[in-house]
């Protein structure tokens, strides 16, 4: 869709994510000082680019990069926020994890991205995880405004067969 290059923040829950964004040939990962950073130059290449993207860790580098995705919403900015979620193993269990607020409840990051995205989806399957990323980016480049994709932090390395090495045809139907 545009995008050359990602503004990261790396985190326990995004590291492997971020390890196969560096490998992918054309893409160029931006190490960023902080999340608020990483969401603020996103927002400046969705300015110059006309769609940016960031990628950071769950909750503690979410609720830090609200804000900057609050602000390329209210501006019609189309970024595409990266958010490294818990291992889909977690999901539905009573565990609480670091990186959270004290809770078994993993939505709170959801909930807090629902008021200033035009679309959030949580991928923790592999099986529909093409769709829901599409999903999200075609919404954030019609809608012209960000979105939040949550990537189960076990899931990029695992191989699946609808996955391919070349880039898929992009293409938005008018309305």
């Amino acid at each position: 869709v545009g995008v050359r290059d990602v503004f990261a923040v790396p985190g326990d829950f995004n590291l492997m994510l971020l390890d196969h964004l560096i490998a992918e040939p054309g893409l160029n990962l931006v190490g960023c000082c902080n999340e608020l950073n990483a969401g603020y130059a996103a927002d400046g290449y969705a300015r110059s680019r006309g769609v940016g993207a960031c990628a950071v860790t769950f909750t503690v580098g979410g609720l830090s990069v609200i804000n900057a995705i609050a602000g390329a919403y209210s501006e019609n900015l189309p970024v595409i926020c990266i958010v490294g979620g818990p291992n889909s193993n977690d999901y539905g269990t009573s565990r609480i994890l670091h990186h959270t607020i004290g809770l078994p409840d993993f939505s709170q990051e959801y909930r807090c991205f629902q008021t200033v995205t035009c679309a959030q989806v949580i991928v923790n399957n592999l099986d529909d995880a093409h769709e829901l990323i599409d999903h999200a980016i075609s919404t954030a480049l019609t809608e012209s405004k960000p979105v939040y994709i949550s990537i189960s932090c076990n899931l990029p390395a695992i191989p699946h067969p609808s996955f391919h090495h070349d880039p898929a045809p992009y293409f938005l139907t008018s309305q």
